[in-house]
């Protein structure tokens, strides 16, 4: 066990609270892009079997053992046709941001669940491990929720910003956008440097968020 956590980004005793909670947000945050896109009348995803809301279909090999070893990863990103939609520019920003959304939805759910949990349970065991398990499980959503507005590619943040801007922007920004991933990448893998860029943005987003969040429910249920 002691060798295995060296490795691993999470202690062991820890992996509960924190894969239960990404493979439920990632299933549900690529269920609502390929939901929202099936309603406007692009079946792609749909027909690949990705309206679904079984993790399997959406959790990425590759990126799942990234963050198991690193912290870091992603699930297999929904394929979107823009061009079957009605109205692309709207129907395609409604899409993408149905994603962040779905996490944001499933942050106030969990921190219900978690209070409901320090109501109903006396103290313990069960009221510990269940509080913690909630309290994960919000903070991860809210994490993501903020980190995919980002407005980097391939985040959702940088699919709503391509569908805001004008064609001929649009046309000039893709150029680009293998250069911006490159720095994308760059300040996530690099030491240091995500703490000096998109660090302080991330992290005071999601303070502001969750901690907004939480003391909503804990004003309503206590």
């Amino acid at each position: 066990m002691d060798i295995l956590n060296r490795f691993l980004a999470f202690d062991i005793q820890d992996l509960i609270y924190v894969l239960i909670p990404i493979a439920i947000a990632f299933s549900v945050h690529e269920f609502a892009h390929a939901y929202m896109a099936y309603r406007f009348g692009d079946p792609t995803a749909k027909n690949q079997g990705r309206l679904t809301l079984n993790p399997l279909a959406h959790l990425d090999p590759l990126g799942t053992f990234l963050i198991l070893f690193f912290g870091f990863g992603w699930a297999r990103p929904v394929p979107v046709n823009r061009y079957l939609f009605a109205k692309p520019r709207l129907h395609g920003i409604l899409t993408t941001l149905a994603g962040p959304v779905s996490n944001l939805l499933l942050a106030f759910v969990g921190a219900f669940l978690r209070y409901l949990v320090l109501l109903v349970f006396p103290d313990g065991f069960l009221q510990q491990g269940f509080a913690s398990f909630f309290y994960s499980f919000s903070f991860l959503n809210v994490l993501l929720f903020v980190f995919n507005l980002l407005p980097l590619p391939p985040l959702d943040g940088y699919r709503i910003i391509q569908d805001l801007l004008p064609h001929t922007s649009r046309a000039r920004l893709s150029r680009y956008e293998v250069y911006l991933q490159i720095i994308f990448l760059v300040i996530i893998v690099v030491p240091g440097l995500y703490r000096l860029t998109i660090g302080p943005f991330l992290y005071g987003g999601i303070s502001l968020i969750f901690d907004g969040i939480d003391h909503f429910f804990a004003r309503l249920l206590f």
